[in-house]
């Protein structure tokens, strides 16, 4: 088992950056896929962003391919999404997510992962 905790949201204006952080509390390199998914009110919860257990291959979505960086820090036993450019569309409740695998049935779904944060609110203004 792994606990998430996220921290980093807040709010922005558009054009705007913040930083989410996803502290585990055990290393998740080479262990874990880590994923950051976001819930806008009224949608569907959907990955953003991941990064593999093997070799750190990430893998972002359409919608934020470019603006969005994800990465992870092992020694702080900690994944991040660095988000430029933001805009008001991204406004959400991201959430910190974790499996043995990002491909279990897909790594935008959130039935891949068994281990959450308990998410973080980001808020985009025009």
């Amino acid at each position: 088992q792994v606990q998430l905790v996220e921290s980093g949201g807040g709010s922005v204006q558009a054009g705007g950056s913040l930083r989410l952080s996803c502290g585990a509390s055990k290393p998740t390199y080479e262990r874990y896929c880590v994923a950051w998914l976001r819930q806008a009110p009224g949608e569907e919860r959907e990955g953003v962003a991941a990064i593999s257990a093997a070799g750190g291959i990430t893998y972002y979505a359409d919608s934020v391919k470019g603006r969005f960086t994800i990465s992870q820090d092992d020694a702080k036993k900690t994944v991040y999404l660095q988000m430029n450019n933001l805009k008001p569309e991204d406004t959400a409740t991201y959430y910190c997510a974790a499996d043995v695998s990002c491909f279990r049935y897909g790594w935008r779904r959130p039935s891949n992962y068994d281990y959450w944060g308990q998410g973080t609110l980001v808020t985009v203004s025009t």
